[in-house]
């Protein structure tokens, strides 16, 4: 086996630009890669740094081959598979990091940045944040600019390659903008794919247990965004409807997504005004779509309503998606209920929680209907010492008889459980909808655009009556009135977020994340969301009335044309030959009169006294003319020796 060479230090120019393109390629991928790969990558481009510095060896063929097989072993290990947007980059990063260790020579580099300009658009594949477009544009011009550094006429400075790489970029924008604008879209918006579904999502669970949407309290992570068609609807009436869960084994509560498969809006009784407005909604990983409570329609595919007025989709929503929806906050539900299906939402277990069954049970037989039972439970929330916290103490087996008798302070899912069992244990049909109550209105974005985070979780209940089918009942709304009015976003920005604990957030802070958000929304419905409607739509602004997918084209054919034409033309004017000045094209004329033509290399002071030598002209205003044509060509700009040179060539012409 031949030994390792030294390397020389030829790369010492251009290898730190290339490491510099590849470092700002891996940047976006850094969040989601295993810490290992990181390393790998920091320690193989530091290493390869050093050995060109000290013109040092590279590591044997054996070693790098050792660490190839180790590292995709690793990366199998990790994700399990090696294809998707996720293993694929973390094997291209790794191959990479290992392919500096055996870079020699400028071809290698060359491949180096063809993986820098690969990691670049996979970033894409996983979002395409506000800040993808200027990430994109600046990875593509240190790209090129560290692709001009190793280029054959390697003379050229940092500087100027930079300003051919920026040079050609904006050459290419008017062709890109044309096509991005003309070119015919799909009918979804390409948010991102899906990737790394198997990671955890924050978010609500399929399932309710004491603790669970407290912990989501004070996250600000964005659930989804809505922009109301017209007025925004009272807070009252701002319940996103998600899972309904009718199973208690004692702590937990469960349900199950029925809507999938099933269209149960016959089921519902719609009144009052419709209520228009488009939803986009983050990753999940789950089936739930959240709607305005209660929905009538929605335009997302593959998604039906349930026997639980609740939307669901086959297939999970493991990207961001957008869609729009029609709701109604006044309605009846299931009005004609059958007591065998009631008994289903009547259930408890056997044993737990007796003190709680005892209360509701003495408190029922106290009134005489159940409507004015239910008032009473409320009553007693609102008129006791219960309180609404954000930090929950951790309860026991029987959870909500520790709630209701010892702890007496809980978040909405202790409230909304411990409801529900008391309906339960009277024989009152009752389930828990899990979802999302209130959000915060953007005024950056404009007034009916709002943004629900997690922080907005809410638990609720629904109790089925005699001839009003199932109504919602809020219990939070009995202790914390003011959760339901402001909504927890606003309830914590409004002075009452140090009563639940709270730490104050700066007013200019949060002022800028709404103009971000703003920001981001615009940049998600025009850019990302720019389909054939919103095509459609700015075609008609430039004046295409009728838009068609041939129209289109030909358009696109025929920008692209002009633009070819025009950037042509500017490259022609760029890189012309310099025009002749006027003192050559008199000194050609003078030599022309002559009839001598100069030799190659023959200054004019040697040429004219070549042709006087000959005896050929003996005009005495040669001397002069080739004075006044030095003056002109190599003196100061001056006119008056361009004057004097043009009359003299003339009188020449004249006496000849």
């Amino acid at each position: 086996m031949a030994k390792q060479r030294a390397t020389d230090g030829t790369l010492l120019r251009s290898l730190p630009w290339t490491l510099t393109a590849l470092c700002f390629s891996v940047l976006p991928h850094i969040p989601y890669l295993p810490i290992w790969i990181t390393g790998a990558f920091a320690i193989c481009a530091a290493l390869r740094l050093y050995v060109e510095y000290r013109r040092k060896r590279l590591p044997a063929r054996w070693i790098r081959v050792a660490l190839a097989l180790g590292s995709f072993f690793g990366v199998f290990a990790i994700y399990e598979n090696i294809s998707g947007v996720g293993p694929g980059s973390a094997l291209l990063i790794i191959m990479a990091a290992l392919k500096l260790l055996e870079t020699h020579q400028r071809r290698d580099q060359f491949v180096l940045l063809f993986i820098s300009v690969f990691l670049i658009m996979a970033s894409l594949l996983r979002e395409q944040y506000l800040w993808s477009l200027p990430f994109l544009v600046i990875g593509t011009l240190i790209t090129m600019t560290a692709w001009l550094g190793m280029s054959p006429g390697q003379g050229a400075s940092i500087r100027r390659n930079f300003l051919s790489s920026s040079r050609l970029l904006l050459y290419a924008a008017p062709l890109t903008l044309a096509m991005w604008i003309l070119f015919p879209r799909l009918s979804s918006p390409f948010w991102a794919v899906p990737v790394d579904s198997s990671q955890a999502t924050s978010g609500l669970s399929e399932s309710m247990s004491p603790g669970d949407i407290s912990s989501l309290s004070l996250s600000n992570k964005v659930a989804f965004r809505v922009d109301f068609v017209d007025q925004v609807p009272p807070p009252k009436d701002l319940y996103w409807r998600g899972l309904v869960l009718y199973n208690f084994n004692g702590r937990t509560w469960t349900g199950a997504n029925e809507a999938i498969g099933h269209d149960r809006r016959d089921n519902v009784e719609y009144l009052g005004a419709p209520i228009s407005y488009q939803v986009t909604l983050e990753p999940t990983a789950q089936h739930t779509v959240f709607a305005l409570d209660v929905p009538l329609e929605w335009s997302i595919d593959r998604t039906t309503m349930g026997l639980h007025q609740q939307l669901a989709r086959e297939r999970p929503i493991d990207q961001r998606i957008s869609y729009k929806a029609v709701s109604h906050t006044t309605f009846r539900s299931n009005r004609t209920e059958t007591i065998f299906d009631n008994n289903y939402y009547r259930g408890l277990p056997e044993e737990g929680n007796a003190r709680t069954r005892a209360l509701a049970k003495n408190m029922r037989e106290a009134v005489s209907s159940e409507t004015d039972f239910i008032e009473d439970v409320l009553r007693m929330f609102n008129e006791q010492a219960y309180f609404y916290t954000l930090e929950p103490p951790q309860l026991g087996r029987n959870p909500v008889d520790q709630f209701l008798f010892e702890a007496r302070q809980g978040f909405c899912e202790h409230y909304a459980s411990a409801f529900a069992v008391m309906m339960r244990a009277v024989g009152i049909p009752t389930r828990i909808v899990l979802g999302y109550q209130g959000g915060e209105l953007n005024n950056f974005g404009n007034y009916s655009y709002m943004i629900v985070r997690q922080s907005d979780a809410h638990a609720w209940t629904e109790v089925w009556l005699e001839n009003r089918g199932w109504v919602r009942v809020d219990p939070t709304a009995a202790v914390a009135p003011e959760r339901i009015s402001a909504g927890m976003s606003g309830a914590r920005l409004g002075g009452l977020g140090a009563s639940w604990g709270f730490s104050s957030t700066s007013e200019l802070l949060h002022n800028l994340t709404l103009k971000w958000d703003a920001l981001n929304a615009k940049w998600n419905e025009w850019i990302l969301g720019y389909g054939p409607e919103n095509q459609t739509k700015f075609l008609k602004l430039l004046g295409i009335d009728d838009p068609d997918w041939r129209r289109m084209m030909l358009t696109l054919i025929g920008i692209i044309t002009v633009m070819i034409v025009i950037i042509s033309g500017l490259l022609v004017r760029r890189y012309r030959a310099p025009k002749i000045d006027e003192a050559s094209l008199l000194y050609r004329r003078f030599v022309r009169q002559i009839g001598i033509q100069p030799i190659i290399g023959e200054t004019p002071r040697l040429y004219a006294r070549r042709v006087q030598a000959q005896g050929k002209c003996g005009n005495p205003a040669i001397n002069d003319i080739t004075e006044q044509y030095l003056l002109c060509r190599y003196g100061p700009d001056d006119t008056t020796a361009m004057r004097r040179l043009r009359a003299a060539v003339n009188d020449f012409a004249v006496a000849a």
